[in-house]
């Protein structure tokens, strides 16, 4: 079906097409009916890796966390086998040899080759050099989006996937805005509709593979982050996410934003855009308001696009160093990853084959028509 091309609509709510109410009405009503009131948009279900498709991060920024893998493109660390999209972590030392992840090489992906050009420089993500101290990210692994070819304002995602299991592994389901409309992170916002840990299950204060968090992120500036108040976690009843495919889905209208496991009704996390982010923030009067005179569902009333990924560690807390698993670095340590390298012994048994790699059956996206 079309799309009904609308405006905005201002100090208010945000219908986000120009829509009569009574259309608007119609639209919720068949929300729920086998998803009619959406246009298919994309329906990837992985017979081959389309790179037409599927934009691959080549970086070793560590996404801004200061993680410990170096993004690829190599059918290593993605690809497909039997119809099912792996995005898998490896050792680095298994590619350049364990000596060179820790002293006397000089990684640097400006390469010269289309495709083969890193594509975030930030924290030293172009060009590494280990010394001893400071070492080579020493895991490998993928991150893809549809930032250059799908993007969504309003609608729903389902991605069918089997989570990771593996010490210290972080994979993600999510979307970045495609423009920076209102700015730097996270003044445009973030939507996290699954994020977990491959640790065992069984820690309160950092749960493993039987349980997901969704989360929306938000605010002026990094520092005035307001996610604890769009943040919830799922754990499942039974069994975990690495044992079975389960759906991983997003439903996102201009009047609520909601993420869900296996179906709609299995909510887990859902904000009403009815109320401004500035108000639900509190934030300092002092602080510039960067969603001043739109819409109340703003940032979330632009186009997003989706990204598949399996990051490792990091230094921003989401392996909390008072958790009491062991965890063999700390967060505020400069050398995080090369303390996490020399502890391999401890995590690397829990790592076993193809268990470690998050695996796609699907991916769908819809389009508010």
């Amino acid at each position: 079906m079309g799309l009904l091309r609308l405006s905005r609509a201002r100090h208010g709510s945000c219908p986000g097409f120009a829509a009569s109410r009574a259309q608007h009405l119609h639209y919720h009503r068949r929300l729920f009916r086998a998803y009619v009131g959406f246009g298919a948009y994309i329906h990837y279900d992985f017979q081959t890796l389309n790179q037409n498709v599927w934009k691959h991060d080549i970086t070793l920024s560590g996404g801004g966390n200061w993680e410990f893998e170096w993004y690829t493109n190599n059918r290593t660390n993605s690809f497909v086998k039997n119809g099912t999209l792996f995005l898998k972590p490896t050792l680095t030392a298994d590619n350049i040899g364990a000596e060179n992840v820790v002293s006397g090489t000089t990684m640097d992906l400006n390469g010269n080759e289309a495709g083969y050009h890193c594509t975030d420089a930030g924290f030293f993500g172009c060009r590494r050099t280990s010394d001893g101290t400071n070492i080579i990210n020493p895991v490998q692994s993928a991150r893809i989006s549809t930032a250059e070819s799908v993007a969504i304002q309003y609608g729903r995602v389902e991605v069918k996937a089997k989570l990771p299991k593996g010490d210290w592994i972080w994979p993600a389901i999510w979307l970045l805005p495609k423009r920076p409309t209102y700015g730097n992170w996270p003044a445009s916002g973030e939507i996290d509709i699954m994020e977990s840990r491959g640790n065992k299950p069984g820690n309160a204060k950092s749960p493993g593979y039987d349980t997901i968090g969704s989360t929306l992120h938000w605010g002026p500036s990094y520092q005035f982050n307001k996610f604890d108040l769009t943040h919830k976690e799922f754990k499942l009843p039974s069994g975990s996410f690495g044992d079975e495919f389960h759906t991983f889905g997003l439903e996102w209208t201009p009047d609520y934003l909601r993420t869900y496991v296996d179906e709609p009704t299995n909510v887990v996390l859902e904000v009403p855009l009815s109320k401004s982010f500035w108000d639900k923030g509190g934030f300092p009067t002092s602080i510039n308001n960067p969603w001043e005179d739109q819409c109340t569902a703003a940032p979330f009333d632009q186009e997003f696009y989706l990204i598949l990924n399996v990051a490792v560690g990091g230094t921003a807390s989401y392996f909390p160093d008072d958790a009491g698993d062991n965890k063999p670095w700390k967060n505020t340590a400069a050398t995080a990853a090369k303390d996490f390298w020399d502890a391999k012994d401890q995590w690397y048994k829990t790592w076993e084959k193809d268990d470690v790699a998050m695996k796609v059956d699907s991916v769908k996206m819809w389009k508010m028509c």
